[in-house]
């Protein structure tokens, strides 16, 4: 990796470090591919279940780099919603801009009370991207995304908790200890293919309707039933100790793209 991401894998647990803190961790292409390759090797090791994602103080991100470094956009590949581990932004200082909508397309935010937050596109004639659009509306209602996007205002931690866009506002000294306690949680105590297969519920249900996510939940139950983990948690339970999983997400996950049917419907 280049020196502008850190990568440290422990315990389960994968932390992406942004590293540029001289200029606030500001996006560039070659941190955009880093982070992307970085993702991808979290997605298919099956070492890995939860990853972290922060930033080298003072910052978080402060936006894309304008700096004439090269042509920075907000698309990281793969995004972190896709990927199949649980994805935590640590968001340990300021995000604007495309730091922003980094920490939205995570699953989890635990935010610094007093960074400043903001989607200040508009300011600048250009647009929030990053899948702002997509992601704001569903994480904080229409009338906070319009407020966000159309005066690309700022904000503190603690308005972003109030309108949904963080799971917790604490002092930025707290905010990584946090994440990494969640990470961690995650990684011994729940199972890695339920998890994986709950976000991707929860990220491609957003699209779905009632029914469909019930028979989805439904069959995904019985998949996980068949699972090498299937039984290590009531055995666990019973036996008062921590689990101890040995699945593995790259063997057992399912055909999820497939054409719906009515017996096994989204997989095959």
């Amino acid at each position: 990796m280049s020196s502008e991401l850190h990568v440290d894998v422990s315990s389960g647990v994968a932390v992406l470090t942004l590293h540029r803190p001289a200029q606030q961790n500001a996006f560039t292409p070659t941190m955009a591919s880093e982070l992307g390759a970085a993702l991808s090797r979290c997605d298919t090791e099956d070492t890995i279940h939860a990853v972290v994602v922060t930033g080298t103080p003072p910052a978080f991100c402060a936006g894309a780099d304008l700096s004439g470094v090269g042509d920075v956009t907000a698309t990281i590949d793969p995004a972190p919603w896709r990927i199949r581990k649980p994805v935590i932004a640590a968001v340990n200082g300021h995000a604007v801009g495309l730091g922003l909508a980094l920490a939205l397309q995570c699953d989890l935010r635990y935010l610094a009370r007093d960074a400043v937050y903001g989607l200040n596109q508009v300011r600048r004639s250009a647009l929030a991207d990053g899948y702002a659009h997509w992601l704001l509306p569903r994480l904080a209602g229409m009338a906070t995304a319009a407020d966000i996007l159309f005066t690309g205002r700022t904000f503190d931690g603690d308005e972003a908790k109030a309108m949904g866009l963080a799971n917790a506002s604490l002092d930025a000294a707290e905010v990584l200890p946090t994440a990494l306690s969640v990470a961690h949680d995650i990684a011994t105590g729940s199972a890695p293919l339920p998890v994986a297969l709950s976000k991707r519920l929860l990220w491609e249900g957003l699209g779905m309707g009632p029914d469909s996510v019930a028979a989805l939940e439904s069959q995904l139950n019985t998949y996980v039933a068949d699972s090498v983990d299937a039984g290590e948690g009531m055995a666990a339970l019973r036996d008062r100790r921590q689990p101890r999983w040995t699945g593995r997400v790259s063997a057992e996950w399912p055909a999820w793209d497939a054409p719906a049917d009515k017996e096994r419907p989204g997989l095959d």
